[in-house]
């Protein structure tokens, strides 16, 4: 069933060639748009205004704008715009030509007024020209692997100079899908050089794994280009996760842009219709934020380990502070300093006088008990 009221989705596309590219075209441009319906979800939308539809607008004609409609609430709509420019040369006017709106045909809106243009990216282009252009490629590469794949069947390629050689070519090949081989007389084809002419094809294998590798590059650099990893390395060993992740920069600046876009003309409908509707990303889209604010955190609380690891107490801090407080976060040496500084107010003795005059008794009283030992030796003996 086609989306008739989306002309620029049906639009014939008419190439010189086989009749099923527009076919192929119009499939691409509708299974892509299909997948970036799950790109953003909203909250807080009116009934009446259908998600799908609205990111349908986005997507396909670069802007919509919002408007009331009468008593039925809010609704989304197509709308040219024109008018007096502001400052910045941009249209002040919104002029909607919907002939199902309640208040009728051609009515002028001013924007920020009584209407709020949205756009999806800041040139209000939309994702169609994109999507073509990638589908355009996939299609003549998706015809060109289908003639290698037919071609591939064929090792080689047989012409023929004139009609007996022909026969006696087919005879041959006719032979030889039954299982017989031998050698045709009726003709000497084999021995002329203008008669028969024998084309290798063996090189189709190569050419049909090229064309391949060539579909994948095209699909990637779309979802890369949409914000989603997609590897298109070329290399047919195995790659490393740093290989993996070499686009990854490249993968936000759009949809960042989109999601930005979509936010500020939320947050101007919210102030002028009293509604709460709130944006974000969805499905892949949101699970690859969550993934990178995740590593982003975890490299935040790496680096500030890293610092408090790295902080030292100077020599007088530690004085200070005491034996117990000398290197942050390292304590196998701190045993070894007590020990150092014990064994260092141990061997500190304060000489007084009293403790010198105690000092010089006691040298004296060991003399004399020596001399008393002498004397009472020589007497027994």
């Amino acid at each position: 069933m086609g989306l008739f009221w989306y002309p620029e989705i049906n639009e014939k596309y008419m190439f010189e060639g086989k009749p099923d590219k527009p076919l192929l075209m119009s499939s691409y441009v509708r299974y892509f748009l299909a997948r970036l319906q799950s790109m953003f979800i909203y909250d807080g939308l009116p009934d009446t205004i259908p998600q799908k539809w609205l990111e349908n607008l986005l997507l396909c004609n670069g802007s919509c704008v919002w408007i009331e409609n009468g008593d039925k609430g809010l609704i989304v709509t197509r709308a040219g715009i024109g008018g007096k420019p502001d400052v910045y040369y941009i249209p002040t006017e919104c002029i909607v030509a919907n002939p199902y709106v309640e208040q009728g045909v051609d009515r002028t809106y001013t924007r920020d007024v009584d209407c709020v243009l949205m756009v999806n990216d800041t040139y209000a282009q939309g994702l169609l020209p994109l999507i073509k252009k990638y589908a355009a490629m996939l299609v003549e590469n998706e015809i060109t692997i289908n003639i290698a794949d037919i071609m591939a069947r064929a090792s080689i390629l047989l012409s023929a100079a004139d009609d007996n050689t022909k026969a006696s070519a087919e005879l041959w090949l006719k032979r030889l899908i039954e299982g017989q081989l031998g050698i045709i007389g009726e003709t000497d084809f084999t021995l002329s050089d203008q008669a028969l002419t024998v084309n290798n094809l063996s090189n189709a294998a190569a050419t049909l794994t090229d064309l391949i590798e060539y579909q994948q590059y095209i699909k990637a650099s779309f979802y890369n280009d949409i914000g989603l990893q997609s590897n298109y390395n070329m290399k047919r060993e195995a790659i490393n996760s740093n290989e993996s992740q070499l686009n990854e920069d490249m993968l936000h600046p759009m949809i960042d842009n989109m999601l930005k876009e979509r936010q500020d003309a939320l947050e101007k409908v919210n102030a002028m219709f009293g509604t709460n509707i709130t944006v974000r990303f969805n499905s892949a889209w949101e699970i690859n934020e969550r993934e990178e604010e995740a590593a982003i955190e975890q490299i935040e609380a790496t680096a500030e380990a890293t610092e408090e690891q790295a902080e030292v107490i100077t020599p007088d801090e530690a004085a200070e502070n005491g034996p117990e407080e000398t290197i942050e976060g390292d304590t196998s040496t701190s045993d070894e300093v007590i020990e150092a500084e014990e064994e260092e107010q141990a061997a500190e003795v304060e000489l007084t006088e009293d403790t010198i005059e105690e000092i010089a008794e006691a040298v004296v009283d060991l003399i004399e008990d020596e001399k008393e030992g002498d004397n009472n030796d020589e007497e027994t003996e």
